[in-house]
């Protein structure tokens, strides 16, 4: 069923009525532990979740273990919710559920007990015949379980490659969205029509911007939701509350203090038979551009008014728009030994699978401070953290020095744990510093809470309607503004990947970057190991 022809005709509101019509639940009293699943259940009428790109690797590993997880939690409503499937794979629903089923070892008599809510619909996405039997599907649902009394949602997954997004959402909104939704972000009858996009949201400022006019034709922005699944980590999401609620941090974060900043993304594998895919992109679009970029922006933005998502989202963009252009000096690629190997890669290829960044904010609190944006794979390690050293002490009495400086350091994945590096007294008789730590590590003191994967805390705040975890236009223009000269420079050949061992720390160019242009200051000998749950 088309949408009425007056939800492209009515003037759009004001902020202000936007914001009363659509209101969203504060970070600070959204949990997943403390509430019965009555209280937790989001209220609101008959939930259709429509999966586009249903028989896709994404939507098996991540998408759908998600909703089966809230759903299984308690977070949405168990008799209202109907799951659709949509993809051109010829399936039943019963073999959808059991590709589902199959990846994650879900418990099979709880799969089997909600399984009558996954529908599967198979059609090409660049013919209206399928989507119009979609379009039924959800309808006759909404139907048999609402009728007319209460309001109806739609939760739109585009699950799919960001080329076909202009043409699947031209048939979802021609075909498939909400008869009783909204208008320009103002309820008319109480329900809403969403709609979730996965990065990468293009290659360049060019084509991002190609690709925000299209989708900017169909939906508002109260509509659209740019996820980035590394806003929705628990650490990430800690970031805030742990700068902006703890006095002892506020005289400390910033340039006279701190003596740089690096956030971190290492892989120990490479691309392991997606070098096709990986090898149009590369690790700087892939991972830095967006994730690391997005961490950047809640470790280095001013505090909001207030955790309104447009309060928090203005923020972010003040930051990004401080961020000096990217110059070469301040740039080490490199591509891994092997890679090309992959018969899926150009033997030709100059996409690079590491890369080092300085970048450099202009404004009162970060003039000075490096910040080191670096990911690679087939590395050491796998991990994602952020790692802020601090200054030395000046008048060293106790020649600290030598033991390294404070390092304060966020571990996002894996094993969640935040720990100060501190210099203290050795025990003994003899007055001897060492280096330590003050360790808050997530498994040892939250034993008994069940951490909530990032893609289940982003599908439920886009039922909620929260934004606040989703990346905002002008925000997405920003960050590749800058990183698009670069990008250029690289796809023209002016920077050249060197190549690194497959299991190291990278190329060794990286580490003269990090000690030289940023001053880092490594501690020798000092490996963070994280507490054992024995007693």
């Amino acid at each position: 069923m088309s949408p009425p022809t007056t939800e492209t005709t009515v003037a759009p509101p004001s902020a202000a009525a936007r914001e009363l019509a659509s209101p969203v639940v504060p970070l600070v009293s959204r949990q997943f532990d403390d509430a019965s699943p009555q209280a937790r259940t989001v209220a609101g009428g008959c939930l259709s979740v429509i999966l586009l790109g249903a028989s896709g690797d994404l939507a098996k590993k991540k998408t759908f273990p998600a909703i089966f997880n809230l759903y299984k939690q308690g977070f949405l409503p168990n008799d209202q919710l109907q799951i659709f499937g949509y993809a051109r794979s010829k399936m039943t629903d019963t073999e959808l559920r059991n590709r589902i089923r199959g990846y994650r070892d879900m418990e099979d008599s709880w799969i089997l007990s909600c399984s009558w809510q996954v529908t599967y619909i198979s059609g090409p996405y660049d013919e209206e015949s399928g989507y119009i039997k979609l379009s039924e599907q959800i309808a006759s649902h909404e139907n048999n379980k609402c009728g007319t009394t209460c309001s109806t949602r739609r939760l739109f997954y585009l699950a799919l490659p960001p080329s076909v997004y202009p043409l699947v959402s031209r048939m979802v909104r021609k075909h498939c969205m909400n008869p009783h939704s909204l208008v320009f972000g103002v309820h008319v009858t109480g329900g809403w029509s969403r709609v979730v996009v996965e990065k990468p949201f293009g290659k360049d400022l060019a084509s991002s911007e190609d690709l925000s006019s299209e989708l900017g034709k169909l939906f508002t922005e109260d509509q659209l939701y740019r996820i980035d699944h590394y806003l929705g980590k628990e650490i990430v999401q800690n970031l805030l509350v742990m700068r902006f609620a703890n006095r002892f941090f506020v005289p400390l974060w910033n340039r006279d203090n701190i003596a740089n900043i690096q956030i971190v993304f290492k892989e120990d594998f490479g691309t392991e038979g997606r070098g096709g895919y990986f090898d149009e992109y590369g690790i700087i679009r892939d991972i830095i551009q967006n994730h690391l970029l997005q961490v950047l922006c809640l470790v280095t933005m001013e505090k909001p008014v207030s955790l309104t998502p447009e309060h928090v989202r203005d923020e972010k963009v003040k930051v990004l728009r401080a961020v000096q252009p990217i110059r070469d000096e301040d740039v080490v690629l490199g591509q891994y030994e092997g890679y090309k190997d992959d018969p899926t890669v150009p033997k030709d290829s100059v996409t690079p699978t590491f890369a080092s960044i300085i970048l450099r904010i202009n404004n009162e609190r970060w003039d000075g401070v490096p910040f080191i944006m670096k990911a690679g794979k087939a590395l050491d390690s796998r991990k994602a953290e952020i790692r802020v050293q601090f200054k030395d002490v000046p008048g060293d009495i106790f020649k600290c020095q030598k033991q390294g400086r404070n390092e304060f350091v966020m571990r996002l994945q894996p094993s969640e744990a935040m720990y100060m590096k501190l210099t203290v007294k050795q025990p003994g008789l003899d007055m001897k510093a060492t280096q330590s730590e003050l360790d808050l590590s997530y498994q040892q003191r939250y034993q008994d809470v069940v951490i909530p994967e990032a893609y289940e805390r982003l599908i439920l705040d886009t039922i909620r309607g929260d934004q606040q975890h989703f990346v905002r236009r002008d925000e997405l223009r920003v960050a590749w503004e800058i990183f698009t000269p670069l990008l250029h420079r690289i796809d023209e050949g002016k920077l050249k990947a060197v190549p690194y061992e497959q299991g190291g720390r990278g190329p060794k160019e990286a580490d003269e970057l990090l000690n030289v242009r940023a001053g880092y200051v490594r501690t020798d000998g000092y490996i963070w190991i994280p507490p054992s749950l024995k007693a």
